[in-house]
């Protein structure tokens, strides 16, 4: 699979080239995909449509009844991608602190693939979008759509990750510049797109990070290497993705909006 960087998707009309069609009796009509996908009422679908605002493989489509395949049409509304694969699941998990991010553990430590244990007897193949180490706990995506997946974890892309840690020592202010300028590691310079101070107070300070890099350990490691080892740290973002509320342990289906930014977000 190439990970070379594809142009940015430009919304262009080519009402004149449309979608291949198919044949009657194959693929589906799109208004009943759109509804499938929980767009819009098959009626409402219909009113996109007239409106010019559904495109199918890069191409405006405005007739009534067009079939698709969505095993592999890529259809937008408004210019923002949407699932229309039935059996693609997208999930956002708050790892618990303790649990190895991992599908199996051969030492019979708790792990991701214990959370998720249902779904895969049911017959789901899922991925763990990257990892977090087993102190640290939050967000932590699951899905079954490879090409997310490696996309979001491959690093020319620049997904933004964010962390809530709480550190030893009242932080400075001098700190955030320094790490957004880069301090150096013993596997080369590492550096943060933002850094905050929420929180100081009886020698620990609470901080909030932010950085597109995937190195183990790589928050502990920026932040000790400032002087502020961490006690306690929690993934709260992947790009869009937010954890929210979300309680240690549970799962929830990502909303059809974040899984539009996440494909926007890797160029898909």
């Amino acid at each position: 699979m190439s990970f070379a960087k594809p142009a940015k998707h430009q919304h262009v009309e080519h009402e004149a080239d449309g979608p291949k069609k198919l044949p009657w009796g194959e693929g589906e009509r799109l208004q009943k995909v759109l509804a499938k996908a929980g767009v819009a009422s098959r009626r409402v679908a219909e009113e996109l449509i007239e409106q010019g605002r559904i495109e199918v493989d890069g191409a405006i489509v405005r007739e009534q009844g067009l079939r698709i395949d969505p095993e592999t049409a890529v259809v937008r509304v408004d210019g923002v991608r949407i699932v229309v694969r039935e059996e693609q699941v997208y999930l956002a998990l708050n790892k618990p602190k303790g649990f190895q991010s991992t599908m199996s553990d051969e030492f019979n430590r708790p792990c991701v693939g214990d959370i998720v244990a249902e779904r895969v007897m049911a017959g789901q193949r899922l991925f763990h979008v990257g990892r977090l180490d087993a102190d640290t706990e939050g967000l932590l995506l699951l899905t079954n759509d490879g090409d997310l997946a490696h996309r979001l974890m491959h690093p020319s892309f620049q997904v933004s990750k964010t962390y809530l840690a709480t550190v030893d020592g009242e932080v400075q202010r001098d700190i955030g510049k320094r790490l957004r300028k880069g301090v150096e590691l013993d596997d080369g310079p590492a550096s943060v797109d933002d850094f905050q101070v929420l929180e100081l107070g009886a020698g620990r300070s609470l901080v909030k990070v932010v950085l597109h890099e995937g190195r183990k350990h790589i928050v502990r490691r920026l932040l000790d290497a400032v002087g502020h080892p961490v006690t306690a740290l929690v993934r709260t973002h992947i790009g869009p993705v937010a954890l929210g509320d979300q309680r240690p342990g549970t799962l929830r289906v990502l909303g059809r909006d974040e899984i539009g930014k996440l494909y926007e977000a890797v160029e898909l």
